[in-house]
């Protein structure tokens, strides 16, 4: 797809030195975050991020799971950029230099990989269904046999949203475009079956989100 537009709520980030950018909410969730991934990753591999936006969550992921070689992606140049600049200050040995990777696009994931680990957070809600369901077809492909996916963010639980933020969240990225919004933890569970990846653990997390843990059968 070409790079979607958001409303601006959707994609916070602000300039930082040495050409780095924040995302307050990124700050936020990291923490959360890596202690899912010390429960449910592998301790050795190889890993992809998909997204990694700012770059603030794989250097904290990086730095709390030493032992996998981290991949970071996203579309975003500018992204990119942040990424490697976090990464760089770290001091960290087992990340890449991030890639372009549009991961809703057909094809990508029979020409890297295999990976033992495969990160998503906060994708699903912001491309369509049929985007989400080509990511996760992709995602099956790119991962070796028994590889996992995690996958964070705000969904719809049979149907319904938890909160007032979330029901004013997803009103505002459904009338910026219709196509995108929240997914339904049930739905997407059976879009990821149909490719042959099976949950295995649905996680609580702060402000009602969720860690969808899904692995390559």
């Amino acid at each position: 797809m070409p790079f979607r537009s958001v409303p601006g709520q959707a994609s916070v980030a602000e300039d930082a030195e040495g050409g780095k950018l924040f995302a307050p909410a990124a700050a936020r969730n990291l923490a959360p975050l890596i202690e899912v991934l010390q429960a449910h990753s592998p301790r050795k591999g190889q890993a992809l991020e998909i997204a990694s936006g700012t770059g603030q969550h794989v250097t904290g992921f990086a730095g709390a799971l030493p032992g996998l070689a981290w991949h970071p992606s996203d579309i975003d140049p500018a992204r990119r950029a942040s990424i490697d600049a976090y990464v760089t200050e770290a001091g960290l040995a087992n990340v890449a230099r991030a890639v372009a990777l549009d991961a809703t696009a057909p094809g990508w994931g029979a020409l890297i990989g295999p990976f033992d680990l495969i990160m998503l957070a906060n994708l699903l809600h912001l491309v369509s269904a049929e985007e989400t369901r080509v990511l996760l077809a992709e995602a099956r492909q790119a991962l070796a046999p028994g590889g996992r996916m995690l996958v964070y963010g705000p969904f719809r639980r049979a149907g319904f949203l938890v909160s007032e933020g979330d029901q004013s969240f997803d009103a505002a990225l459904q009338t910026h475009d219709p196509d995108i919004g929240y997914k339904d933890v049930d739905t997407v569970a059976t879009w990821a079956a149909s490719c042959g990846l099976v949950l295995s653990a649905r996680l609580e997390m702060p402000a009602h989100n969720l860690t969808l843990v899904f692995q390559r059968t």
